[in-house]
């Protein structure tokens, strides 16, 4: 199971990874359309929907790597005080309960919002260059599917945590500058 769990895993930082380059191409599409707008009087028709897309791809795709690295919000005022086995029967709860059936609507509307999208070869009407926008809309199922494998191995990892009352080792990917700092000072 451990290799099920660090396969997933795997595959959910290295599509998140993949995708942080948006974060480049957004930055630079949008110091272009900057100094081609103010400085040069010109402004482009392409920019801002090529920033909307690569935003759009970057907080899809970045949703898998967030619960591979165990980095979305928690309110965990309560939760950090219970004992890892709590803390785990807790979380696998509320997998079942709220993420897993989000995660199924997601992946089977977007297909069809999808599928839809790729019939009509769909473009974009609030933009004047009528940009093509079903390879972006593809990007909705593929995110829900990469969110429920991922959901999986979280799954998987609570199980263990049920068992053995310690959480599972997950992958180092990148750290907080904090925890760096207390890692140094130790």
């Amino acid at each position: 199971m451990t290799q099920f769990v660090y396969a997933i895993e795997s595959l959910s930082v290295w599509v998140g990874r993949a995708f942080g380059w948006c974060i480049l191409v957004l930055t630079f599409s949008v110091s272009y359309e900057v100094f081609v707008r103010y400085v040069l009087n010109s402004p482009t028709v392409w920019a801002f929907d090529m920033m909307i897309q690569m935003y759009g791809a970057l907080f899809l795709m970045a949703g898998p790597y967030a619960l591979a690295q165990d980095t979305h919000v928690r309110g965990d005022v309560l939760y950090r005080l219970f004992p890892v086995i709590w803390q785990a029967r807790i979380d696998f709860a509320l997998y079942l309960l709220f993420f897993f059936p989000g995660m199924l609507a997601l992946f089977w509307f977007g297909w069809e919002i999808a599928a839809d999208s790729w019939r009509y070869k769909e473009v974009s009407w609030n933009s004047p260059a009528r940009i093509q926008i079903y390879f972006f809309k593809t990007l909705i199922p593929v995110a829900g599917l990469l969110l429920i494998l991922q959901g999986l191995a979280e799954l998987v990892r609570c199980w263990r945590a049920m068992e053995t009352g310690v959480w599972m080792k997950r992958l180092d990917d990148v750290k907080e500058t904090e925890d760096l700092l207390i890692e140094e000072s130790k």
